[in-house]
């Protein structure tokens, strides 16, 4: 029984589960890279950080993650040393440090440094937390000094802070599950210190207790319960209406025994239900014991409790039944729905199609024969004519009834009888031999011939269709997999590439069903085809890089636009290839690696990718990149956002100056070093706050502030912008009180793609 067996590859599923237990007051993270050569790069900031400080994602991205670009001029200079210090040696940190933001406001934070491991043991990255405690800070400040000061050296309110940074630690850290139990002493208070999460590929943790859906032992499991709800499906009609009227008292108990059997096979299968896994909305496969309970009691928990109800143990105590009783059983037809879940496991096989339409089609005519021989019966206690059908019956058997109620044929005849007229009823018009006589036989009659009518035409008219229907897609999968499995087989593939193959094409196969959209929207007018590729591409064409493009630009675009799919351990890119496209990521998560350090890892809504080039270059990439858990990727190729722009140059400039501030990693060979050659040391003199306002036009400049002398170092990308600057052979001026800045663009320089400028800042 082939059942959808979901998402099963090992995920790197550490960013997820960071921005998980983040959630809520702690939701303000950071994450450095440990292992780099040149600083500690931030590969990861969280959306509450962003917020918190009023930086974007992109602006934050690649900077050094000692957070010099929140410092002003009341941050401590030892707390700066101790973070430089605590980061050199790769050990865990806590401080109140303050803080500014962007807009230049102050705030009081309570930071938390930790490193990360993965599972070998190195440290890996740097896990930044930040807490706005400025209310806080102000209300300790306060009653420290209410305190004494006798204790002025002794400084209380540090001690208060110790103590507040004990408790938000302890909060902080006891949300991760503990890996290992050791002990810190913080302020003389000895509390266990539980583990971060590792960053690694996640290991399926799965109870032995739980039972995967997708098992051979599970799949005989649901053969023998099919097999049972057939069993009740045929028996229970059967015996409400043919038992009440056997000869002996026996009669009605010879299926006892099967059915209390039945009846346990359903109560076990309830218990079962309960630990078997399921696949999620989202292809994930859950193994937590608590989920899998809850999926099943807001599923189908009450219709299998309702369908086990144990009314045949009534017979195994002597109880006496009545009518009613019988009656009672029905319910257990309640677990056909059941079935109707599951009939898509066997859609796929047109054998088996058949024979589930042929089961439909036979159990409806059994139904129908208990149904009339139940009128019959009626007919013959309530009616003083005899001419009803079991009356007829009677004569023709010589075994007529006698007072209405004593003799006539056996419920073995009368059943045979009854399932002829019903089953010659519902292919054709019958034959005549048992036919209804009374006006009840003749209204029920009626009915069964609308039915068969119904019938016919939807299970024997429709077999064809619903075969073609199904399985000219289904034909297509399998002839596509048997030529991928024959590839596979010439070509002696190992078996973890063979894996990655079928896995791929499975789950591709899953998502559009194996139709193809390009060729589905060829014939459609390239008006409705643009708007329809623009509603598929909505979530990448709402990024700010594409807010300045005008609609027709945009339908542009979403005609180049692409999907992808990645598996967990699949290299999206590798360090050195040609870089064809921009990415974006629809879900999902990837790190970007280098000599097997992680400089960024990428979340739902960033876009990577590179800049533009020149008409000709050929990009080279210059890390891998690399899928930690499933991910859904849309992209844009080079060559049509190259066309596209081409078709629209007001928005190229645009587009190539947003295009920086807007990817989330720059994998074009070359733009780190770049993104190096562009850092501006200035002094910390307080004359460089004067001089943002002039700057802020420049997006392409990265600014920090060096505490020795100034050097002034530029470096513009995209050197086309500026070329009737540098024709004339401009000057620019920026001047703050007594400091001058002034650059010579020469003429002979105007060739050159990028162009140092260099002065020297005095003050």
């Amino acid at each position: 029984m082939p059942v959808m067996k979901g998402l099963l590859a090992p995920q790197n599923t550490f960013l997820d589960t960071i921005a998980t237990r983040f959630d809520g007051t702690h939701s303000n993270f950071l994450l450095g890279n440990a292992q780099g050569h040149r600083g500690y790069p931030i590969v990861y900031c969280s959306d509450g950080f962003c917020e918190l400080t009023g930086f974007t994602r992109t602006e934050v991205m690649q900077k050094n993650c000692s957070c010099r670009f929140l410092y002003g001029a009341d941050t401590s200079e030892h707390v700066a040393q101790q973070m430089e210090k605590a980061l050199e040696g790769r050990e865990e940190y806590q401080a109140e440090v303050h803080f500014y933001k962007k807009n230049g406001t102050a705030f009081w934070c309570l930071l938390d440094i930790v490193p990360i491991k993965n599972e070998k043991g190195e440290m890996v990255l740097f896990l930044f937390s930040f807490k706005d405690i400025t209310d806080t800070h102000g209300k300790g400040h306060h009653s420290s000094k209410r305190e004494g000061r006798r204790r002025r050296k002794s400084s209380s309110h540090f001690s208060e802070a110790r103590k507040r940074g004990q408790t938000m630690l302890y909060q902080l850290t006891s949300q991760f599950s503990r890996g290992g139990k050791g002990e810190v002493n913080l302020g003389g208070t000895m509390i266990d210190k539980p583990s971060i999460p590792e960053y690694k590929v996640a290991a399926v943790q799965k109870s032995r207790f739980i039972l995967l859906h997708y098992s051979v032992s599970k799949a005989l499991w649901d053969w023998l319960i099919l097999l049972a709800t057939f069993y009740v499906a045929v028996t229970v009609p059967y015996n409400v209406s043919f038992t009440p009227y056997e000869d002996t008292e026996t009669a009605e108990r010879s299926t006892l025994v099967t059915d209390i059997a039945v009846e346990m096979l359903f109560i076990i299968d309830i218990i079962l239900n309960f630990r078997t896994t399921y696949v999620s909305k989202s292809g994930q496969v859950v193994y937590e014991a608590r989920s899998i309970c809850i999926h099943y009691v807001t599923t189908w928990f009450f219709v299998d409790l309702v369908a086990a109800l144990p009314i045949d143990l009534l017979y195994a105590f002597n109880i006496t039944v009545t009518s009613l009783v019988h009656l009672l059983k029905t319910v257990r037809l309640l677990r056909l729905l059941r079935l109707l879940q599951r009939l898509d496991r066997y859609s796929q096989y047109s054998a088996m199609v058949l024979t589930l339409l042929m089961s439909v089609f036979a159990l409806l005519a059994h139904w129908m024969a208990c149904i009339w021989y139940i009128i019959g019966r009626k007919e013959i206690e309530t009616d003083a004519w005899a001419i009803g059908w079991l009356h007829e019956l009677g004569k023709r058997q010589e075994t007529p009834y006698m007072n209405s109620t004593v003799g006539g044929p056996s419920v073995r005849s009368s059943y045979i009888a009854a399932l002829y007229f019903t089953l010659s009823s519902l292919t054709s018009v019958g034959f005549g031999n048992v036919c209804a006589n009374s006006d009840a036989e003749k209204i029920f009659s009626i009915c069964i011939m609308l039915v068969g009518a119904l019938m016919h035409a939807l299970v024997f008219g429709n077999v064809t269709a619903i075969i073609q229907r199904m399985y000219s897609r289904r034909s297509l999968y399998h002839t596509r997999m048997k030529d991928l499995k024959d590839f596979i087989r010439v070509h002696h593939l190992p078996q973890q590439l063979k894996q990655r193959m079928l896995e791929y094409f499975q789950t591709t196969w899953s998502v559009n069903n194996g139709i193809d959209a390009n060729e589905l929207l060829h014939d459609f007018p390239d008006e409705l085809r643009a708007d329809i590729t623009m509603h598929l591409n909505k979530d990448i064409l709402e990024l700010p890089v594409f807010k300045g493009a005008s609609r027709g630009c945009l339908r542009s675009l979403s005609l180049h636009i692409k999907t992808s799919f990645c598996v967990p351990g699949e290299y999206l890119i590798r360090q050195g290839d040609a870089l064809h496209a921009n990415y974006f990521v629809c879900s999902g998560s990837l790190e970007v690696l280098k000599d097997s350090m992680v400089l960024a890892i990428l979340g739902k809504g960033d876009l990577i990718g590179s800049d533009l080039p020149g008409t000709d270059q050929v990009i080279k990439t210059n890390a891998d990149v690399k899928a930690l858990t499933y991910c859904d990727l849309q992209y844009i190729s080079a060559r049509g956002l190259r066309e596209v722009l081409e078709l629209y140059p007001e928005y190229a400039s645009v587009f190539a100056t947003d295009i920086h501030n807007n990817l989330t990693y720059n994998l074009r060979e070359g733009s780190q070093d770049e993104n190096s050659d562009l850092e501006l040391f200035l002094g910390t003199s307080n004359e460089f706050l004067n001089i943002q306002p002039l700057l802020k036009d420049f997006s392409p400049f990265i600014i920090t502030l060096s505490s020795t002398f100034c050097i002034f170092s530029l470096k513009i990308r995209y050197f086309h912008v500026f070329t009737d600057c540098v024709d004339q052979g401009c000057q620019t001026h920026f001047s703050s009180g007594t400091s001058i800045v002034q650059f010579d663009l020469k003429h002979s320089i105007a060739c050159k793609r990028d162009l140092d400028l260099n002065g020297i800042l005095s003050g």
